[in-house]
Order: C-alpha cells, then structure tokens, then sequence
C-alpha cells in the first residue's frame, strides 16, 4: 500500500488490491487505528511499531493478512508487552517512503482521535 501524504491517498502500483477497494481499506485502516491504536513509534527507517489495545488482536491480525495479501512488501509481526500489542510493521529499503507515509497518516490518526 502506497499512501502520498501530499494527495491523503494510499496505493503503489506493486498493490494488487483492486482501485475501487483501495479507499475502503484505507477507511478500514483509519477505523482501526482511531478505536485502537494508543500510540506509535518508529525504531528504525524501515520498521515502524503501533502500540494498541490487547483486545484488538483479532482485527489487527486480519486486517494485517489483508494487507500483506495485496502488497507482498509489507511484513507484519506482532508483540504482547506491556504497553499493549505491539505490531511491527516492517519493509524492504526501496519501500521506506512508502513506510514514512505509512507513519505521518498513522500519527495524525491517532492524535485526531484524542
């Protein structure tokens, strides 16, 4: 999934999801992290962690195996700590942009939903 900060939309051309359900799963995504998400954190340039309810497992990991199901590049792993379940999203280097987009949308999400 490729999302463009500038024009607010997701989709590379690598994604194999079909156009029209692009802006569905980009409102799945943004539902998810707005009821969700606590918080997010970047510990590398091609790793990007979101810290989010325990009890949102189930919706993370299908929505995950979702996402991974139309871009390959993405790999998702997921970590029960303290803070809440961790999902580590990580990507080859040619798709950090992408990754960065990822992130700035992530953000603003979560601190529109304080």
């Amino acid at each position: 999934m490729t999302i463009s900060p500038a024009r607010d939309d997701w989709v590379p051309s690598s994604c194999t999801l079909p156009s029209v359900e692009q802006p569905i799963r980009v409102a799945e995504f943004d539902r998810f992290l707005t009821t969700s998400a606590r918080t997010v954190r970047r510990p590398g340039p091609a790793r990007l962690e979101v810290i989010v309810d325990p009890d949102a497992e189930t919706r993370a990991r299908a929505l995950a195996g979702r996402e991974s199901n139309c871009c390959s590049f993405f790999t998702f792993d997921f970590i029960t700590s303290t803070e809440g379940l961790v999902i580590g999203i990580e990507v080859p280097p040619a798709y950090i942009g992408v990754l960065d987009a990822f992130a700035v949308r992530t953000r603003a999400t979560i601190e529109a939903a304080r």
